[in-house]
């Protein structure tokens, strides 16, 4: 992990595949929950770490223990699409990420979402987050101060 201040925001850039979309040619909406996992395994990576390394090496999981998305306008075949994800806020246990999607061509918001999700042991029982990633973790959300990312954040909670 790098001694610079993380960032507990990502953009993640991907391409509309014709095998996400629906009969009427527009991206069916389990999809988004793909593409916010894409999100934060981006945005776990940029911090400096990988899903992997905390399976792994630290018996660390993350469980999602909630999901929402809110549509806002049709994702469709071929279009870039951009997945902004944040991470809100950390405790001990647990964590929340917030999400925007958005069409690159004209900056459409096409759905916001949240998820919640506990830390678990390997066998699935409820457990503190390692120090060190909990120290990142709480590094990069008291450390955001773009006001762009801030507007995220407050849209995002008033979804619960």
């Amino acid at each position: 992990m790098s001694s610079k201040q993380p960032q507990a925001i990502n953009e993640t850039r991907l391409r509309v595949r014709y095998a996400e979309t629906d009969q009427m040619g527009v991206v069916y909406h389990s999809n988004h929950f793909i593409w916010f996992e894409v999100g934060r395994v981006e945005l776990l990576r940029q911090l400096g770490f990988s899903y992997r390394d905390m399976e792994s090496q630290d018996n660390c999981f993350i469980a999602v223990a909630e999901a929402k998305c809110r549509y806002r306008a049709p994702a469709r075949y071929d279009e870039e699409v951009i997945v902004r994800t944040q991470l809100l806020n950390v405790r001990e246990s647990v964590f929340h990420f917030g999400y925007e999607l958005r069409r690159a061509e004209d900056g459409a918001l096409l759905a916001e979402g949240e998820t919640t999700h506990i830390v678990t042991d390997g066998e699935m029982k409820i457990t503190a987050l390692p120090e060190k990633y909990l120290k990142v973790f709480r590094a990069a959300v008291g450390k955001n101060s773009d006001p762009g990312h801030r507007k995220l954040e407050t849209r995002n909670r008033k979804l619960i």
